[in-house]
């Protein structure tokens, strides 16, 4: 193969306009494809910025000409020619005023047949895309991607450096705690049979950090967690990790509202108008079912119990009478036309998915009404559920009936299922918001123990501290908020416990004794006898905020090497078995059947 010595490019590829007609240039880049018309042998040469038509012509140059006519995709070349106006212009190309007629060409390496199409929409499944990552890679949305994934992180280190935050780098290998999602284990050669941990986030460490005095603390950091995957999941990830002391809630949205106006202003030219609204977690269950509505479309929830609550249809009265239940309905409107019979069985298999026993319909019409359950009603119950739910002439409303958290699960899903299917999520709309006061605690589905919905140091509402001591915790809030974007959580954060005498009522509520806290935590519960600071953060979800910056389906179109849903590499085939040695050198046994 020939050097590029004396060949280096003068211009991308993608960079050349009319306005360089004239010049002689140099490219160096990939063939996207060869056009061999006899005399004449046209060749698209792409780089990370774009394609540029190339022309070898035997009468300009017969020796390049010669070489270009072996050339096949994804040669890698090095081109030297004039810029001339093309008699044939693209306008679907940026550079198609122009071609290069060549004058020199060299050959600087040489490709198989690539195993997977170099271009985008190639319907190529997504195992043989990670397995050539690096041939997918060279496809111009992937570097798009990671082009606009650079540039936020760019703009995020400027914003947050010139609001005094200051950029500090935390451990990757820490003490392992069984507290949120399953940790990744790493054997300790050195201190045999005991274990590090890759850390879920930073947060005792940020919050260490701010007891040193550090006042503003971020990073853009890789955090690990071994989950069960989803399109919005992977086993390592990034977060734009914030810390600040001496404010309160207020303070740390105000400065992240507007690191996200600055994001969408340089990155879609997008302005996002300030104050994002709010919305409470009660009032986002209540109108969508979800605590991170997709706001783009309506179809908010209607609660119809009080109506129902002594109907003659059972499922909706016990539904109603249930201090825990209720009977909850949306409004499609035009809905009657958009869904045939089989679509309607769709729509509840759908919710049956998300455990509701199913999904009751009342259609509108110019005749009346027509549902299987309207023989249950009262001609006044009938009525007052359509007043209520303003209903007209061809709407379709999809009711579902049990405990809380069931109907609001399965109607939520419901309510984005129709959503999706009438197309009333704008793709080119971003609606922002901030949900506030979630609360302090969960149920473990497993355990049936309270757990912190957020994390163990995350303050209560002022009001609500008195209630730690109460034996139902279920109603109290937390100084807790996410952002949330089209539906999907990009950040969440909390303000932290700073008095000692309320972290160990935490502590309590959450079934931990004094020795377990020390066990678990003890380190930070030491520092914290020295000065607390009051003091407070939030974590973005850096992926799935470029995933929607993007349009792209999922955060494995904007992670340069990401895992699969098996959480597994099929480019370098990791994880892989440990040799040996290796093992015994770390006192580790591996039932190697079991684990093939």
């Amino acid at each position: 193969m020939e050097n590029l010595k004396g060949l280096k490019r003068t211009h991308y590829c993608g960079d050349l306009r009319i306005a360089n007609v004239g010049e002689e240039v140099i490219l160096n880049g990939w063939v996207q494809k060869k056009r061999n018309l006899g005399g004449l042998v046209f060749v698209d040469l792409r780089d990370i910025r774009g394609i540029s038509q190339i022309i070898f012509d035997t009468n300009v140059s017969e020796e390049a000409f010669n070489k270009a006519e072996k050339l096949g995709s994804e040669y890698v070349v090095a081109v030297k020619g004039i810029v001339r106006e093309r008699q044939s212009k693209n306008p679907n190309m940026p550079t198609g005023d122009i071609e290069i007629e060549a004058t020199e060409l060299r050959i600087l390496s040489k490709s198989e047949t690539p195993p997977i199409y170099i271009k985008d929409n190639d319907n190529v499944s997504e195992d043989l895309r990670l397995k050539y990552r690096f041939l997918d890679l060279r496809k111009p949305s992937m570097q798009r991607n990671l082009m606009i994934r650079s540039n936020v992180a760019r703009i995020v280190r400027n914003y947050l450096t010139d609001n005094n935050f200051t950029e500090i780098e935390t451990p990757f290998l820490i003490k392992p705690t069984p507290e949120g999602a399953r940790d990744y284990l790493v054997p300790s050669r050195v201190n045999q049979g005991k274990f590090y941990a890759l850390p879920q986030s930073p947060q005792l460490f940020k919050q260490l950090l701010m007891v040193s005095g550090m006042d503003r603390y971020f990073q853009i950091v890789k955090c690990f967690r071994d989950e069960d995957l989803r399109a919005d999941r992977q086993p390592e990830f990034t977060q734009i990790d914030c810390e600040m002391s001496f404010v309160d809630e207020e303070d740390v949205m105000s400065i992240m509202e507007k690191m996200l106006q600055d994001i969408f202003k340089q990155t879609l030219n997008i302005d996002i108008e300030l104050p994002l609204p709010r919305m409470t977690y009660k009032e986002a269950m209540e109108r969508y079912g979800s605590d991170k509505p997709d706001t783009r479309f309506g179809l908010e929830f209607v609660n119809i119990s009080d109506i129902v609550k002594e109907c003659g249809f059972g499922v909706f009265a016990n539904a109603a009478s249930d201090e825990n239940g209720s009977v909850r309905g949306i409004n499609v409107k035009g809905g009657v036309e958009a869904f045939s019979k089989k679509g309607m069985k769709k729509l509840e298999e759908h919710a049956k998915t998300y455990k509701a026993k199913g999904l009751a319909w009342i259609k509108v019409t110019e005749e009346g009404i027509d549902s299987p359950i309207a023989k249950f009603f009262s001609e006044e119950e009938i009525k007052a559920i359509l007043e209520k739910m303003e209903a007209e002439s061809g709407d379709l409303l999809l009711f579902v009936a049990d405990k809380n958290a069931v109907v609001y699960d399965a109607l939520g899903q419901v309510r984005l299922e129709v959503g999706r299917k009438l197309d009333l999520m704008d793709k080119n709309k971003y609606n922002l918001l901030w949900v506030t006061e979630f609360p302090l605690f969960e149920k473990d589905e497993e355990t049936g123990r309270m757990i912190a919905m957020h994390h163990p140091f995350t303050s209560p509402l002022d009001e609500d501290i008195d209630g730690l001591e109460n034996e139902d915790k279920t109603n109290l809030r937390a100084k807790a908020y996410d952002i949330v974007l089209n539906g999907y959580e990009i950040g969440g954060g909390s303000v932290r416990i700073s008095n000692s005498d309320v972290q160990k009522k935490m502590f309590k509520a959450l079934g931990l004794s004094e020795e377990e806290a020390n066990n678990k935590f003890g380190f930070l519960l030491e520092a914290f006898k020295y000065g607390v600071p009051p003091h407070a953060g939030l974590a973005f979800g850096f992926d799935r905020l470029i995933m929607l910056l993007t349009g792209a389906d999922n955060i494995r179109e904007v992670i340069a090497f990401p895992k699969n849903q098996n959480a597994i590499d099929p480019m370098t085939n990791a994880p892989a078995l440990a040799e040996e040695a290796q093992l015994e050198e770390l006192c580790i046994k591996v039932d190697v059947e079991e684990q093939e």
